[in-house]
C-alpha cells in the first residue's frame, strides 16, 4: 500500500470504513447530528482528497523533418565547421540517399549529437531503418542516426484523488473530556448502522493543533 502524509487540522477527525459504500453514504448525507456527552453537535462530512495530481494524453509522433544524430566524433576543429559539415553531409541530392535542403543544424559538442531539419516536409522517412550514415571530416567515420519524436501534451488538467473508503470530519466541537474520549464518542456513533454507519477500521482525532498522520491507500 501506498503510504501517503496528510495535515490533519484541530477538531477534525479522519474515518476509514471497512465498506466503501459506507464513506460515500455518509460523505452525500454531508451534515450530521452527533451526540456527544449528551450534547448535540452538528459536523460536516466531506471527502478525503487523498493528493492534488494531473491527467493529460501524451500524443507521440516522428517528425517528418527531424532526424537525430549521435557519434558524432570529437574532432580539432571549430563547432561551426563542425556543424556545416553535417549539413553537406546530410544535404545531398535525394538521388544520392540524401534528405535535401536543410533548415537547421543544432549541435551538441559535449554529447556528440545533433538534430537535423530538413525543409521539406517527410524528408526525415528517407532514413527510416537506416541506422548508419557515412560522416566525412578529417577522415570517414560512421554515424548513428534515429528517428526524432515530438511529444506533445493534451487535455492537461488538475485532478484530485478521492478515497472511497475514509471520510474527513470537520467542525467538531471543542469540550472539556480528553481526545481519546471524544475520539471513543465519534466511532461509537459512526459505526451505528441507524446512524448511516458501519464498521470502522481506524480513525484519528486532533482535538488541539495539527498533526501529520500517514493515510495507507
Amino acid at each position: 500500500a501506498t503510504k501517503i502524509p496528510f495535515r490533519l487540522n484541530q477538531n477534525q477527525a479522519l474515518l476509514t470504513f471497512e465498506d466503501e459504500e459506507v464513506a460515500q453514504r455518509l460523505t452525500k448525507m454531508s451534515k450530521h447530528c452527533v451526540n456527544l456527552d449528551n450534547r448535540t453537535a452538528n459536523v460536516t462530512v466531506k471527502p478525503f482528497e487523498l493528493d492534488m495530481g494531473f491527467q493529460f494524453e501524451l500524443h507521440i509522433t516522428v517528425s517528418g523533418r527531424k532526424i537525430n544524430v549521435s557519434e558524432i566524433p570529437e574532432l580539432p576543429i571549430h563547432e561551426d565547421w563542425i556543424r556545416d559539415k553535417l549539413e553537406l553531409n546530410f544535404y545531398k541530392t535525394e538521388q544520392a540517399e540524401g534528405g535535401g535542403e536543410i533548415e537547421n543544424v543544432t549541435y551538441n559538442k559535449g554529447f556528440g549529437t545533433a538534430v537535423i531539419t530538413f525543409f521539406k516536409p517527410g524528408a526525415s522517412y528517407r532514413f527510416v531503418g537506416r541506422t548508419k550514415y557515412p560522416f566525412c571530416a578529417e577522415g570517414r567515420f560512421i554515424l548513428s542516426v534515429s528517428p526524432h519524436l515530438d511529444f506533445h501534451l493534451r487535455r492537461f488538467q488538475p485532478h484530485c484523488r478521492v478515497s472511497k473508503k475514509t471520510i474527513l470530519l470537520k467542525g467538531i466541537p471543542q469540550l472539556e473530556e480528553d481526545e481519546e474520549s471524544m475520539q471513543d464518542m465519534i466511532e461509537i456513533h459512526f459505526q451505528k448502522p441507524s446512524n448511516g454507519g458501519g464498521e470502522i477500521e481506524n480513525i484519528k482525532y486532533i482535538s488541539r493543533g495539527a498533526a501529520f498522520v500517514c493515510f495507507e491507500e
